[in-house]
């Protein structure tokens, strides 16, 4: 997904896929929260239900409709972009959903960019290390656009850039 307008050459936004990490697919929290939903339904509307326990069948209802909103938010786009890798020429942002925090890399801070096949290690100038997680990018060619930028802000920003095989590039 690129940047439209006048920056779209100076900023490079690449959608993640937050369910190639995720302890349980897509589909299987899906169809565990539409079980849930349904059960919750069944539950709801039977006659035989206790007239004391009512409130907890909509308490219950209502948790598996908000579980099943925060399943379809975290896992896709239908709300817009939640999971993204943002490069500017300032700076770098890594978001890997709604309610998570937004992690922040400066360019003028980075000293060197070592870059493998699914990951880019920057090594900051105060010699701390951050590791960027490229496993979730859903695809190679926005895997590709992502190191060639690493690779053509080395020139303007001054840092050094190598590659799995230990070649300066």
């Amino acid at each position: 997904m690129a940047v439209s307008g006048s920056s779209a050459r100076s900023s490079l936004i690449v959608q993640l896929s937050p369910t190639r990490n995720a302890k349980l697919s897509f589909t299987v929290q899906l169809i565990l929260t539409l079980f849930w939903l349904s059960w919750a339904a069944m539950l709801l509307f039977s006659e035989e239900s206790a007239a004391g326990q009512g409130y907890l069948y909509y308490v219950f209802f209502g948790l598996a409709v908000v579980f099943l909103f925060y399943v379809i938010l975290q896992n896709t786009s239908v709300f817009g972009v939640q999971s993204y890798i943002e490069i500017t020429q300032q700076y770098i942002v890594q978001k890997f959903g709604v309610f998570r925090t937004k992690h922040l890399i400066q360019i003028p801070d980075i000293a060197s960019v070592h870059i493998t096949p699914l990951a880019l290690r920057l090594t900051l100038k105060d010699e701390s290390q951050v590791y960027l997680d490229l496993k979730q990018v859903r695809k190679k060619r926005d895997l590709d656009r992502i190191k060639m930028k690493m690779r053509e802000m080395a020139e303007t920003h001054n840092y050094a850039v190598s590659d799995t095989v230990g070649n300066r590039i």
